[in-house]
């Protein structure tokens, strides 16, 4: 049996870890403002942490003692991450009882780890064969279908799952990243609203709510979703940048900078931020320091291999050399709207849940696939 390997990261911060009884929240690191990063939460997952499960003691999971003993020895070997010994204690199990759902979706959860899907979707269909009313089977079954790419058929079965249990946040989550990106912005704020509504201190829920509202154009209603989500995540950079932006337009500039500065303190490497906050100080008429803070975008860009962006911002700077030049000592006013160079971007990138996770991508953090004894 091949040791566990990470699978494969495709929604920007894609899905999201969740257990039966305790889902698992993996922190987010995505953005969106000026100039755009990327979004998730479904865009790319990533697994950090192993699926959860719970052998429930008072259930009786099959009705040969044999068979419930290798189930039970399944169990502690896979929460003890030996995946060889407990697929032969499931594979023991089964061959004693084949109805043991439970048993089959745990056998999915240890193909996931192994990054095996097309094995892992056989288990999960096998254990939605035997009991139809398993959940977190059909949440599982999603998890590989969405990272396979198949979207529709993913979304179904997060719907499916939810339709028999729906406290589920794992899938509700996901289905929100799913919609998010198929264009159902309403469907999407909907299932991120559920989300939060169950787990409060979800802060990629209130991040990717965020975004889909900042999509819609509702300004203050994007604002201040993500001031609670930096309530919970005051590290999420992108977050700041694509908050900031929304300020700048809204008019609040001087907090607009503050929080592109707090966006370039989390990430002194933000090409996104910089470029923001530059043209902010442009609008603003102060072409010294956006000067100053545009070289650093431009170097920054130019590391990351983005020439064309690089590209403009050194006409952007052509145009502020030409402004100072222009520019009176006495001069102090507010710019004209013939100043206003443009708008910053939010940040957006790749979808999935990226390493780092650029701006107006929600956040994927892909979760792990549940595994409980209740699913006969």
């Amino acid at each position: 049996m091949s040791k566990k390997s990470q699978p494969h990261q495709c929604f920007h911060r894609l899905f999201k870890v969740t257990s039966h009884r305790n889902p698992v929240q993996q922190k987010p690191p995505l953005r969106f403002l000026f100039a755009f990063s990327t979004f998730l939460v479904l865009v790319a997952p990533t697994i950090t942490n192993f699926p959860v499960s719970k052998l429930l003691a008072e259930t009786a999971i099959s009705q040969d003692l044999q068979a419930a003993i290798f189930f039970q020895e399944g169990v502690t070997r896979y929460n003890r991450k030996d995946l060889q010994g407990a697929e032969y204690a499931f594979r023991q199990a089964l061959e004693r009882d084949p109805n043991l759902g439970a048993a089959r979706n745990y056998l999915g959860n240890i193909f996931m780890e192994q990054n095996r899907l097309d094995v892992a979707l056989q288990e999960y269909t096998e254990a939605i064969r035997v009991n139809p009313n398993f959940s977190e089977a059909y949440y599982n079954l999603g998890l590989v279908l969405h990272r396979q790419g198949e979207k529709d058929a993913a979304i179904t079965a997060y719907r499916q799952s939810l339709v028999i249990d729906s406290t589920r946040v794992g899938a509700l989550y996901n289905l929100g990243l799913l919609l998010y990106e198929q264009g159902h912005l309403e469907d999407a704020i909907a299932a991120y609203q559920k989300v939060i509504n169950l787990d409060s201190s979800n802060a990629n829920a209130y991040f990717n709510l965020a975004i889909a509202l900042q999509q819609q154009g509702k300004i203050e209603s994007a604002i201040a979703t993500y001031r609670q989500a930096l309530q919970l995540d005051p590290k999420n950079g992108t977050a700041y940048n694509n908050m900031a932006s929304l300020l700048a337009i809204h008019g609040q500039t001087s907090e607009a900078i503050s929080a592109y500065r707090q966006a370039i303190r989390q990430n002194p490497k933000n090409a996104s931020a910089y470029y923001n906050l530059g043209v902010t100080l442009y609008n603003q008429g102060e072409f010294k320091k956006a000067n100053g803070v545009l070289k650093r975008a431009h170097n920054e860009y130019s590391e990351q291999g983005n020439i064309e962006q690089a590209q403009k911002i050194e006409q952007l700077m052509q145009q502020i050399a030409q402004k100072s030049g222009q520019q009176q000592p006495q001069t102090s006013q507010t710019p004209t709207p013939s100043n206003v160079v443009q708008t910053p971007e939010p940040q957006m990138s790749n979808q999935p849940e990226m390493p780092a996770n650029p701006g107006n991508v929600p956040v994927s953090v892909e979760p792990q696939p549940t595994a409980t004894s209740r699913g006969q």
